[in-house]
């Protein structure tokens, strides 16, 4: 009789050996368990150039393709931040889609934006003065934004909160400051007293970056800015948003986190993507 054939190889999952031998690229200095994650996303998730491989193999026979070394840097930082293969490979595959999605239209006011206005990448941060989250991410996003004046044109949609009881105030006192020609030192002000924004002490702020304290005072006692505020509001459901900070590359909603070299990444790829006419450059 004639024996079987032998079974085919599985792939090794030694993340030694997944993760070795790949041209231009080393892994050594990751933990281990951020080794065995990283060896188990080069296995089981493919490559966005849209070869049939995965990544780890497209790493090592596709050895010309620039994607797969973007998207293998871009796995190992989340690994090392501590993501498991699971949530990589869902944060990978949702990341990567969301460049053929339909783009939202944002209307956004050159008052409130930093940077070239025919910068390839426009950054649209909605945001909430009195959100913590928002005060953390502002400084990394504005240095980003600093960083890369010619690539990236940044822009803030106020965006207050109900859950944030003086963010409508503070909301209309940046709007007033930008009206006198000061958006961004009320902006920076707002954010340097993040706890202590009640509309009496919104005025003293004004002072501070010499304005007339006494007319935003009778400012905040009125409706004015009302009806933008709620325009804020509209574009925010229009983009499907529902908390803050919420941020877009060129329409796009991005979600990676607030780290300089993630944002950086999405530039990159929105740079090559907006160049090749809404496509991935070829190998």
């Amino acid at each position: 009789a004639t024996a079987p054939a032998p079974a085919a190889e599985a792939p090794s999952q030694d993340p030694a050996q997944v993760l070795s031998g790949i041209p231009g690229m080393d892994f050594s200095s990751l933990p281990p368990a951020a080794k065995r994650e990283l060896s188990t996303v080069f296995t089981d998730e493919f490559c966005y150039c849209g070869c049939p491989h995965t990544l780890g193999a497209c790493l090592k026979q596709h050895t010309t393709c620039k994607h797969a070394k973007r998207m293998a840097r871009l796995s190992a930082r989340m690994v090392a931040d501590g993501g498991p293969a699971s949530e990589v490979i869902v944060t990978l595959s949702k990341y990567y889609a969301s460049f053929r999605e339909p783009r939202t239209a944002l209307k956004v006011d050159p008052r409130m934006c930093q940077g070239d206005a025919n910068a390839p990448v426009t950054v649209t941060e909605f945001s909430d003065f009195e959100c913590p989250f928002c005060g953390k991410a502002r400084p990394i996003l504005e240095g980003f934004a600093k960083k890369h004046p010619t690539e990236v044109r940044f822009c803030y949609l106020p965006f207050p909160l109900n859950i944030h009881p003086n963010a409508i105030p503070a909301a209309q006192a940046v709007l007033w400051a930008r009206d006198q020609g000061k958006f961004w030192q009320m902006h920076d002000a707002l954010f340097g007293q993040q706890e202590n924004l009640k509309p009496e002490a919104l005025p003293a702020l004004a002072k501070s970056v010499g304005l007339d304290g006494d007319k935003l005072a009778a400012v905040l006692k009125t409706d004015k800015y009302k009806d933008e505020i709620e325009g804020f509001h509209a574009q925010g459901r229009t983009a499907a948003i529902n908390s803050t900070p919420s941020v877009f590359f060129n329409g796009r909603a991005y979600d990676l986190g607030y780290q300089e070299g993630l944002l950086e990444h999405s530039m990159e790829d929105e740079v090559e993507w907006r160049a090749n006419n809404n496509a991935w450059a070829a190998d």
